[in-house]
Order: C-alpha cells, then structure tokens, then sequence
C-alpha cells in the first residue's frame, strides 16, 4: 500500500521529533512541512478543525491522523 504522509511540525518541538523518529524507524517516506511562524500556525490550525491546538498534525493519504498518539494508533489500524 502508498501512504503518502505529510508531518506539520515546528522548530524545538520535542512532539515533533518523536512523531519522526517513530516513521523513520518503520522506514516510511514522509515530508515535513516547518510551521515555525506563530500567525501560520494559528490559521493551519484553524482549518484543521477547533479541536487542533498543537503540533505535530501528522496527515496520511490526506487524512488527519493527529500527532504522536493518533500516529500509533493509525500504525496499529494499518498494521504497520
């Protein structure tokens, strides 16, 4: 299966560096997106829904998945 995964993340963000660290250990492609400007990142933010307050926002073949903890549990619905 191509996943094609897009990591939106911020400088000094220790989330963020997790949320890498685990796709790499599986050896999976992504890219990541830096949002270090705080304007940005508020209107990121707000297209992303009311709940989004944080980064990393970590997206899978477009689809949200949030940041580390909804990265493993998509990892466990995809068997990966």
């Amino acid at each position: 299966m191509q996943l094609n995964i897009v990591v939106y993340s911020k400088s000094a963000c220790p989330q963020c560096d997790t949320v890498k660290s685990l796709l790499k250990a599986k050896n999976l492609g992504f890219e990541e997106i830096k949002i270090d400007d705080e304007a940005q990142r508020l209107a990121f933010y707000e297209k992303c829904g009311p709940a989004v307050r944080q980064m990393p926002q970590v997206f899978i073949n477009d689809q949200r998945v949030g940041g580390v903890a909804g990265l493993q549990a998509a990892f466990a619905q995809l068997k990966l």
